[in-house]
């Protein structure tokens, strides 16, 4: 079975769209990381306090209606209750804050190749902008060793076991959470066999490929003049982030423009990506989001996409000619999609538009 990582492959980046900038190292702003006004990037708090993004209750009875609405208002929602350890959770930001913590060089050992998809780089949207994000990651694609054994040649057993089990646990988080959505769109375990394949029970069993991507955010010189992570829509089904206690992220939604998503105690982000757009033929919305840059503190968050398997061939799931409906979109297999998005960004979706 083909992966996604080996669908990174046919697109290889230059070196210097992968390694980030020694942010400990500069007392002032780059000019290579200078986002200029027509780029905006105005993180100004708006005279009105806009609606704040959903906050859902996993437990609660309504939980599948309440998601449903938030992923067609939003296409992105804040969830609670949700099962996943809070002690683990903190083991992940303390394991993520002792990698990003070493220094440059030492973590340069562990960037990640030209066509390869784990290690450490920048954002892989990198190469679309004229700039460079003020950002730096580690991509985790099943275990980590090979990449961290670079780093700690005898202590890195501590750090795998941990991304290990949250990756497990966060499987079993989003195959929940997938199973409530094509629920509530009457999509039936026949029309999804990738995911009937799971046992139900949490333990990571279906066919999804996965990614874990943790995010550093370094305190900036200039805050106003950077850009944390650039605007743009994940390629994932659902994309479900841990943020510190640090704000930072933004939604876009029309009529609004810019909303932040403040942290919760406790809470993942839950975001919308285009392969859950495709599948419900454009009734839920991709959500569009950004970071801003923070001028005291480093900032942490840990992202888990998930995904269809590489091989799986998607339709928009719509209710037929019957009902006034009408696709919105090609069949595409995940792994064109993916090659699709890597070449093209935000353009990706026109391009399979019926």
């Amino acid at each position: 079975m083909t992966t996604l990582s080996e669908a990174y492959r046919d697109h290889p980046l230059h070196l210097h769209h992968i390694a980030p900038l020694d942010f400990a190292a500069v007392q002032t702003m780059p000019d290579s990381h200078v986002w200029r006004p027509e780029s905006d990037n105005d993180f100004s708090l708006q005279e009105e306090l806009p609606p704040d993004v959903p906050i859902i209750d996993l437990a609660d009875p309504n939980a599948s209606k309440l998601i449903r609405h938030a992923c067609e208002a939003w296409g992105v929602f804040q969830l609670v209750n949700h099962g996943v350890s809070l002690s683990l959770i903190e083991e992940v930001e303390n394991e993520a804050g002792r990698f990003f913590a070493l220094p440059t060089p030492q973590k340069l050992k562990a960037l990640r190749t030209p066509s390869g998809a784990t290690g450490y780089g920048v954002a892989r949207i990198t190469p679309f902008f004229s700039k460079y994000m003020w950002h730096e990651g580690f991509t985790i694609i099943g275990s980590p060793v090979d990449h961290v054994r670079e780093l700690w040649p005898h202590d890195h057993e501590r750090f795998c076991d941990v991304m290990e089990n949250y990756q497990k646990d966060m499987k079993g988080l989003a195959e929940r959470l997938t199973r409530l959505i094509f629920e509530s769109l009457n999509i039936s375990d026949e029309e999804i066999s990738w995911l009937a394949s799971s046992n139900g029970s949490g333990g990571g069993s279906s066919a999804a490929s996965t990614a874990l991507q943790l995010n550093s955010y370094p305190s900036c010189p200039e805050p106003n003049q950077a850009m944390g992570l650039a605007p743009h829509t994940d390629t994932s089904l659902l994309t479900i982030l841990h943020q510190s206690e640090i704000s930072g992220l933004q939604v876009f939604k029309d009529g609004l423009g810019w909303v932040p998503v403040p942290p919760v105690a406790g809470a993942f982000v839950v975001n919308i990506g285009d392969i859950l757009h495709i599948l419900s033929n454009a009734r839920f919305q991709n959500a569009l989001h950004r970071v801003a840059a923070n001028g005291t503190r480093q900032r942490f968050s840990v992202a888990f996409f998930y995904n269809p398997p590489a091989d799986y061939v998607m339709s928009p799931f719509y209710k037929g000619s019957s009902s006034g409906q009408v696709p919105r979109y090609r069949s595409v297999a995940m792994k064109e999609y993916v090659g699709l998005k890597a070449k093209n960004l935000e353009n990706a979706l026109s391009i399979i538009t019926t």
